[in-house]
C-alpha cells in the first residue's frame, strides 16, 4: 500500500514536471506520452527514486528548476536557465543598471566554459589589486568555478559592500596561480570611455567595454562630449568586449558605416530579418581594435565595418559568436535564455565558431600588459600599430 502511495505521489509530481517543461501545452504533453513514452517514463521513475530513495527532503520546486536547468543547459553553451538571483543580476546587467557590491570586473560572458577577466574596472578593488584583462577566475572562496554555472559565479562576485570575498586566479601569460583578497565595493560604470589619444590631440579614443541597452546612447553622447567633428580620425577598441545587447551594436555601427545594412538576423525557419542603420554616420577615418576575446554584439560592429571598408580592423581574430539569444520570462522571478538566432554580416558571412580576421594582424607581446585607454604616449603593440595605420590615413 505504501509503495501504491508513493507510485501515484511520484507519477502526480513527474506530471507537474513534465506540464511546466512543456510550458503548460497540454498537447504537446499528450504528444510527449505517445511518442517518447520510454522518456517519460524515465522521468517517473526518477521523480519516484528521489521522492523514496533520496537521504533528504526535496521540495517538488527544486526538482523543476532543476529539470529546466538541465533541459536548456543542454541545448548548446549559451542557452540557461536563471534562478530569482541571477535573473536579477541579468536583468540588470542588459539594461545597463550596473550599480552593484563587487569587485570591479567585467568578465567574458561570450565563453561559458571559463571565467576570464576582460578588464578590471579603473580604480576598482580587482584594478587596485593588480588584476589584468585576460586573467582566469578559478575560485571564488572555497567554490571551484568550474563546478558552478557562469551566472552563478558572475552572482558570487557581487555582494554587499564591506564584505570579504578571496579569488584563486591564473594568469595564463606568466602560468601563474595566485590568490588576492578582496573587499566590495559599489561599482557603477558606463560601458564608453572616450578621450583624446596621449601625444596625438587630433585622434578620438574611444573604448567600449560591452553592449547594454544604454551603450547606443552611451556612444552617441561621447561623441558630443568630444565634438568629433574636430578629430582627423577615431580610434575604437573593442579588445576584450564580450558583447551583449544586440541594437546597441546596431546604433553604435551606424555611426561607423554609410550604407544601411548593420546586420542579417536569421530565425529558426530561415527567414532574414535585416537590421539598417539608425544612427548618421559620422564619416572619419577609422581603425578598430579587436582580439580573440572581442565577440557577439562587438563582432557586429566590427563585421559591419570590415563588410563596408569604412575602417581597418587591427589586432587579432574575434571569437566567434554569431549567436543571438532571447531571455523569457517564467513567473516573474526566474527566466530562460534560449538561442533563437543566428546573424550574419551585411555580406552574409557567417562567423559563428569562425570569427573575423583582422585586417592587420598583430598580436601582444609575450607578458606584453593591454593600454585600454593609456593616460600617456606609452602604448601596447597593438594600439601602436593602430596609431601608425591612423596616422598614413590622416597625414
Amino acid at each position: 500500500m505504501s509503495n501504491q502511495v508513493n507510485w501515484k505521489r511520484a507519477l502526480k509530481q513527474a506530471v507537474a514536471v513534465g506540464l511546466i517543461l512543456c510550458v503548460g501545452l497540454s498537447i504537446l504533453l499528450g504528444a510527449l506520452i505517445v511518442t517518447n513514452y520510454d522518456n517519460l517514463g524515465r522521468l517517473v521513475r526518477v521523480v519516484y527514486l528521489i521522492d523514496t530513495k533520496y537521504l533528504h527532503e526535496t521540495p517538488l520546486s527544486k526538482l523543476i528548476d532543476g529539470a529546466i536547468d538541465g533541459m536548456v543547459s543542454s541545448l548548446d553553451p549559451y542557452s540557461s536557465f536563471q534562478d530569482e538571483q541571477e535573473n536579477k543580476i541579468l536583468m540588470n546587467s542588459i539594461k545597463g543598471e550596473l550599480g552593484f557590491g563587487g569587485v570591479g570586473v567585467i568578465v567574458n560572458t561570450a565563453d561559458p566554459k571559463q571565467l576570464v577577466i576582460m578588464r578590471p574596472i579603473k580604480g576598482s578593488p580587482a584594478d587596485r589589486a593588480g588584476l589584468e584583462a585576460g586573467d582566469v577566475i578559478k575560485k571564488i572562496d572555497e567554490t571551484n568555478v568550474s563546478t558552478i554555472s557562469q551566472d552563478q559565479a558572475i552572482a558570487m562576485l557581487r555582494g554587499e559592500p564591506g564584505s570579504k570575498v578571496t579569488l584563486g586566479v591564473y594568469r595564463p601569460k606568466t602560468n601563474q596561480e595566485f590568490s588576492v583578497n578582496l573587499i566590495r565595493e559599489n561599482i557603477n560604470v558606463p560601458t564608453v570611455y572616450a578621450s583624446s589619444l596621449p601625444g596625438r590631440q587630433d585622434i578620438a579614443l574611444i573604448d567600449i567595454s560591452s553592449f547594454t541597452a544604454k551603450t547606443g546612447d552611451e556612444f552617441e553622447q561621447q561623441l558630443q562630449d568630444l565634438n568629433i567633428s574636430q578629430y582627423k580620425g577615431l580610434i575604437l577598441d573593442l579588445r576584450y568586449n564580450p558583447g551583449g545587447e544586440l541594437y546597441s551594436a546596431i546604433k553604435v555601427a551606424g555611426f561607423l558605416v554609410p550604407q544601411e545594412d548593420i546586420v542579417h538576423i536569421v530565425d529558426n525557419k530561415g527567414n532574414i530579418n535585416t537590421q539598417k542603420s539608425t544612427a548618421q554616420y559620422i564619416n572619419k577615418p577609422l581603425v578598430i581594435l579587436i582580439n580573440e576575446y572581442t565577440a557577439s554584439a562587438a563582432e557586429i560592429v566590427s563585421g559591419a565595418v570590415q563588410d563596408c571598408g569604412s575602417g581597418i580592423l587591427v589586432g587579432t581574430k574575434t571569437f566567434g559568436k554569431g549567436v543571438v539569444q532571447t531571455v523569457f520570462p517564467l513567473d516573474g522571478s526566474t527566466s530562460v535564455r534560449l538561442t533563437t538566432d543566428k546573424y550574419l554580416t551585411p555580406k552574409k558571412h557567417d562567423i559563428h565558431d569562425k570569427g573575423i580576421a583582422p585586417d592587420v594582424e598583430i598580436a601582444l607581446q609575450k607578458d606584453e600588459k593591454p593600454t585600454i585607454l593609456p593616460e600617456k604616449p606609452l602604448f601596447d603593440s597593438q594600439l601602436a600599430k593602430a596609431v601608425e595605420i591612423m596616422e598614413q590615413m590622416i597625414d
